[in-house]
């Protein structure tokens, strides 16, 4: 039966044989007449050997790193060169700024070995009442969950361990800028710290409800974590609730008797979803996938395969799951229409792939999943990310090196744009995305940080400040302003700015 044909600003779904409308410009997407990033070659990966391509990269982020506000008013002022037609001043004074970050390093965090990380806000009880109080949570690769307080210096406790911003890198100029506000310490109580019986393999926070702090901003309601599994025994599931003050003193233990074990598995958990929605969580493991009811405690599997889900991504409310595999596959579970689970073999097409080749490769799933929607990357899948702004579009990236852009309106059309430079063999390097959603952000085995434009593709930022691979990285949860007051003489807007870590410590980047 020959395809549908094509209709201008439709895409035809063939699980549901019929049209629905392409919605909103598609990022990366330009009619302009600027030179664009090279972003359709989806057959060839970016040799990290070419000498020449890498000059032109660090080229490129030093012209826009060196770009001054002024430049950027004159061209604006005088109709030049300096601001495309299709960019607004706006835009292009924000990918300034991103190519110009400073970069703090916590010393004495080198003995942490951060494997997960997230930044919350959260209700503290403390001798003068209850206080609103941003937190790190996390997970390190002997099995540490632990609980640190951000910018008090410890004044909500009496003992534990408090580390120190350095300055370590400063892009604008040669010393530091006045314009940066020295982000707060960065301290663990005595007790915050409990010990899991394997690698805490992620973290997720769960939905947001209402405070009743001063100033009744929303704080995180619970948070949900992984361990990965060892030799001996297999991953379990956690959850901690957060709606009730923590107590991060003396009676810290009344903060622990919060942890749950949900579920516990002979298998490795590799990541895991929150969908607070339904409260409940999607899991990968070496397996499969599966969905666990967080009341019931009940496990039902959706997908069963051969290859390791490394990476996940709940999108559409919960409706849809995104697994990306061992082996390059990105598959779509939907749970939006009754499906018989049952068995599908699924070649793969990836762009390692030769067209027409004899010796193609067969893949077996068995689950409810849309056969149709799987799409293949070079190498396996490392990290999976949607945009809130509409999440039909997901970054995905592989270990091969290659960053992509999809929408999954139009996923056998191949990628909507491509983020060219990242370095990566074999690590499991997790994506970050700002608050804005204007860039992506990665660390890479060379151990450099880049950072890119989602819209254009363009790299922005590239440099080296660690000497081991930044594989996570957290945004503040929401946009606030930390004010001087008598329990923290630090401020600073942290909405721009990223908590990075990897096994030599923990790193705070900001951009104004």
């Amino acid at each position: 039966m020959p395809p549908p044909p094509e209709l201008p600003g439709f895409y035809y779904d063939p699980e549901k044989n019929r049209y629905f409308p392409i919605k909103g410009p598609i990022p990366g997407s330009s009619s302009s007449s600027k030179p664009k990033t090279k972003t359709t070659d989806l057959n060839s990966s970016q040799p990290s050997s070419s000498k020449l391509q890498q000059k032109s990269r660090s080229s490129y982020c030093w012209k826009v790193r060196n770009r001054t506000t002024s430049n950027l008013l004159q061209g604006r002022e005088l109709g030049g060169h300096h601001v495309s037609a299709s960019h607004s001043f706006s835009e292009e004074f924000r990918k300034m700024q991103a190519s110009q970050p400073a970069v703090w390093k916590y010393q004495g965090t080198d003995k942490i070995g951060i494997s997960a990380l997230e930044h919350m806000k959260v209700d503290v009880k403390t001798a003068e009442g209850r206080v609103e109080t941003d937190v790190l949570l996390t997970g390190s690769i002997n099995g540490t969950l632990s609980f640190c307080e951000v910018g008090r210096v410890g004044q909500n406790f009496d003992s534990g361990v408090t580390w120190m911003p350095d300055h370590v890198k400063n892009y604008v100029g040669g010393k530091a800028d006045e314009r940066y506000e020295v982000p707060g310490p960065v301290s663990r109580p005595n007790g915050a710290s409990l010990i899991m019986s394997s690698r805490v393999s992620c973290i997720r926070l769960g939905s947001k409800c209402s405070s009743t702090a001063v100033n009744d901003d929303p704080i995180v309601g619970h948070a949900l974590f992984t361990t990965l599994g060892s030799e001996t025994s297999g991953g379990s599931l956690f959850t901690l609730g957060l709606v009730e003050p923590l107590d991060l003193g003396p009676r810290i233990l009344n903060t622990w008797s919060r942890l749950e074990e949900i579920a516990s598995f002979k298998c490795t958990l590799w990541t895991a979803e929150y969908d607070y929605n339904r409260h409940r969580a999607s899991i990968g493991t070496n397996v499969g996938g599966a969905l666990v009811d967080l009341e019931t405690r009940k496990t039902s599997w959706f997908l069963t395969c051969k290859s390791d889900v490394f990476a996940q991504q709940i999108v559409d409310s919960g409706n849809v799951i995104l697994c990306g595999l061992r082996n390059g596959a990105i598959v779509t579970a939907d749970f939006r229409a009754k499906r018989e689970r049952h068995k599908h073999l699924i070649s793969n097409t990836s762009s390692n792939k030769k067209v027409g080749s004899s010796n193609k490769e067969w893949f077996k799933l068995n689950g409810n999943i849309y056969p149709s929607h799987t799409i293949w990357m070079p190498s396996s899948i490392s990290s999976l990310v949607s945009l809130q702004f509409d999440d039909q579009y997901f970054l995905a990236s592989s270990m091969d090196g290659s960053i992509r852009l999809y929408d999954r309106r139009l996923l056998q059309r191949g990628a909507v744009q491509s983020y060219e430079g990242h370095v990566n063999s074999h690590t499991c390097i997790q994506l970050g995305v700002d608050p804005s959603e204007r860039f992506v952000m990665s660390g890479g085995e060379d151990c450099k940080l880049r950072l890119w434009s989602i819209k254009s593709g363009e790299l922005l930022f590239e440099d080296k400040f660690s000497d081991s691979v930044l594989s996570t990285v957290c945004h503040q949860t929401c946009k606030r302003t930390f004010k001087a007051d008598e329990g923290n003489q630090y401020k600073q807007d942290s909405s721009l700015g990223a908590w990075l870590g990897s096994h030599e410590g923990l790193f705070y980047m900001h951009w104004l």
